[in-house]
């Protein structure tokens, strides 16, 4: 009863920050800015949360460690990189490519570093990814000190940014980026169950018949497609791929099943209020990747004493 209680107040807390969100904005009765300019945004927003979300949890049970999403393990920086690359060399309607093929090349080279002993370490991982992490980033700032007249650009790509225009062909592209995002969403959610048997051990999974190495190289490819897709319109957005999971295994407890579909309403729900916050908190907008990263810094820390402890 109380869990019932707990997803109608999360689905209409869902429906009340959406109207909120459009209700209390700076258009007035302007028509073409609300549909050219502010549904845009509430769109971007809500599957960028829902894809990060989504993409944390599954690499939370995938790597069965608290502390697994895309922007700690690197690959968001990859996809920010290869987009980056696509802004300052004139390919704009390639970025998603470019972003796609970066988090690729980014994974890849994280896995491989999690390999050196010989076998798959996951604390490796982690800090493999970390430390890819920091080589992407010191890349992009080579290219921002390189490239000053394009510094605007790379600046929304690193610092997140959901406040994009779209041209009609970009419109257009996203629109089909978003069918491609929500077609793997529901593949992700149908591998759960192997997900589920991974989050209890490899032995375990493996005595149940799952390859192991075969599911989290087709995850992995599949999430560093979904991330490249994503970064490429909103760039860096960190920490809602670690929050929104832990939040969800709070409310209703361990199971993938259980976690995900509400992972992906709590991780639209709270972009769409940072998102809000960053509009409206000062006279100038916040770039969202700030905001995320206020609200996920603290949570992030005591995620470590916790699992510490």
């Amino acid at each position: 009863m109380k869990n019932k209680i707990l997803k109608i107040f999360i689905f209409v807390g869902f429906i009340f920050v959406i109207f909120a969100y459009l209700k209390y904005d700076n258009a007035g009765n302007n028509a073409m800015i609300f549909y050219k300019i502010r549904i845009p945004r509430l769109i971007l927003a809500l599957t960028t949360g829902m894809i990060l979300a989504s993409i944390g949890n599954v690499y939370q049970y995938l790597l069965n460690n608290p502390l697994a999403e895309p922007y700690i393990l690197g690959i968001s920086s990859g996809a920010a990189l290869g987009s980056t690359i696509a802004s300052i060399t004139g390919y704009f309607l390639l970025m998603p490519i470019f972003g796609f093929v970066g988090a690729l090349i980014t994974m890849f080279a994280v896995w491989a570093l999690a390999h050196v002993s010989g076998y798959f370490d996951k604390t490796k991982l982690l800090l493999s990814g970390i430390i890819i992490g920091m080589f992407n980033s010191s890349v992009l700032s080579l290219l921002m000190y390189l490239n000053q007249k394009d510094i605007g650009s790379i600046f929304n790509i690193l610092m997140g940014n959901l406040g994009r225009i779209f041209s009609r062909n970009e419109w257009y592209i996203f629109l089909g980026v978003t069918f491609l995002n929500i077609i793997l969403l529901i593949y992700l959610y149908f591998e759960s169950s192997k997900l589920d048997a991974l989050s209890t051990g490899d032995v375990s999974a493996f005595s149940l018949g799952i390859d192991i190495k075969k599911l989290r190289i087709k995850i992995f490819v599949i999430t560093s497609l979904m991330i490249g897709l994503t970064v490429s319109f909103t760039g860096i957005i960190g920490f809602i791929g670690l929050i929104i999971p832990h939040m969800a295994r709070m409310i209703f407890g361990n199971g993938i099943r259980k976690t995900f579909l509400f992972s992906l309403l709590l991780g639209g729900m709270i972009l769409l209020i940072c998102d809000f916050i960053s509009m409206h908190l000062t006279i100038i907008e916040i770039p969202i990747g700030v905001v995320t990263s206020f609200l996920g810094s603290p949570f992030f820390i005591y995620i470590m004493i916790k699992n510490k402890n």
